[in-house]
């Protein structure tokens, strides 16, 4: 069996899920990370499902994990998986938010998650932080909704600080700050921050090759 899917889900991603989405939904242990594990190749359903617990049965003895859930059937994994297929929407009918699309190296992962929580938390105390995402490739969306009580305007003006805190952050540790998303217009000034000039005119003239014109999006990344 292949491990094909690994997603990482924070308690505060899944309370809004469960806060602003309808319909049946899996009843988990209270933990402040969940992880949604899919396998698949092997011989049959029944030796993928003799792997997975062989080793979650491993993991809960050792203490590495507090609880386990595996689908009992084609429904039950589609629920699960809505839970991680929610949160982007659910996150948007909460209100305000900054989005970050992120990368880091998948060993470092721990070492990200905690030190930007502490980082944020001291410059924005009560600011909510929505973390999900492929942990499997070291792709994380660690977003940010607005305090419950804060007001919008503040919090549209902390965006640049925010910014900074998590990008400086994911830089350090020798990650990305666009991982699947691109860059577009919104980070074109972020992107010049951590890039040489040299590599931002090495990026340039393969543009140049590749479109003389100017013709291929305009505008964005360079």
């Amino acid at each position: 069996a292949l491990l094909t899917a690994c997603e990482l889900l924070s308690d505060v991603a899944l309370g809004l899920v469960r806060k602003h989405m309808h319909g049946a939904q899996p009843a988990l242990a209270e933990s402040p990370w969940h992880l949604l594990v899919e396998l698949s190749g092997g011989d049959d359903d029944q030796s993928r499902r003799q792997a997975l617990e062989a080793f979650l049965a491993e993991a809960l003895e050792s203490g590495t994990i507090s609880d386990a859930v595996l689908a009992q059937s084609g429904e039950q994994a589609r629920r699960l998986w809505a839970l991680r297929e929610n949160i982007g929407e659910a996150q948007k009918i909460e209100g305000l938010s900054v989005k970050h699309d992120v990368s880091v190296p998948i060993s470092r992962i721990p070492e990200f998650i905690e030190r930007a929580g502490q980082a944020l938390a001291l410059a924005f105390p009560d600011i909510r932080i929505v973390a999900f995402g492929h942990i499997g490739d070291g792709n994380l969306h660690y977003n940010q909704s607005k305090p419950l009580a804060g007001e919008n305007g503040v919090f549209i003006a902390a965006q640049p600080a925010v910014n900074r805190i998590v990008h400086d952050l994911v830089h350090e540790l020798g990650g990305s700050i666009s991982a699947e998303h691109g860059i577009g217009q919104l980070k074109r000034d972020e992107l010049r921050r951590y890039k040489s000039a040299v590599e931002i005119e090495m990026m340039r003239s393969i543009k140049r090759t590749l479109d003389p014109q100017g013709l291929m999006n305009p505008g964005k990344v360079l």
